[in-house]
């Protein structure tokens, strides 16, 4: 990881700069956790049968792009960046599935400040982090970018 992160202090508005880049842990993901997530969120045939699966263009059990997604987000949430000063999550956009995640898959986030802009609010800017989600091989398999109201250290600065 590069920067604050799970053992740092907690990041501010203040103390972001575009550029500045963060890096998840890992997490494998299992067949097991993909037929689950997809049989609650996502049902289709190549998401929760593995005979199914096989026959599709997938040629196997893939996970469901919204799994994906949070999986993503909750490998950023682990390196608690922003967990003093986070004040809400403002959109998603950009959000592309770029490869199929698959059993075993590691999974691995890198994180990088896209923008920093002042609001009109005195104790807050608005942040814009890039996401790009990789697993093991270093394939690309989601890109995202996510905006998000940080606190400032104080209202003055």
């Amino acid at each position: 990881m590069e920067g604050a992160g799970a053992m740092g202090p907690s990041l501010f508005f203040d103390d972001l700069v575009v550029g500045q880049s963060f890096t998840t842990g890992t997490e494998q993901v299992t067949a097991e956790e993909i037929i689950a997530f997809a049989r609650r969120w996502d049902p289709q045939p190549f998401h929760v049968d593995p005979v199914a699966a096989e026959a599709s263009h997938f040629g196997g059990l893939v996970a469901s792009g919204l799994h994906t997604l949070s999986q993503t987000f909750r490998l950023f949430e682990d390196l608690r960046l922003f967990r003093d000063s986070v004040v809400a999550g403002a959109g998603m956009e950009g959000v592309r599935f770029l490869a199929p995640v698959r059993a075993g898959d590691v999974l691995r986030v890198k994180v990088t400040v896209a923008e920093v802009r002042p609001t009109r609010r005195p104790d807050r800017g608005i942040v814009a982090l890039r996401f790009e989600t990789t697993n093991q091989d270093g394939v690309a398999v989601l890109a995202a970018e996510l905006r998000a109201f940080i606190r400032r250290r104080s209202a003055g600065s």
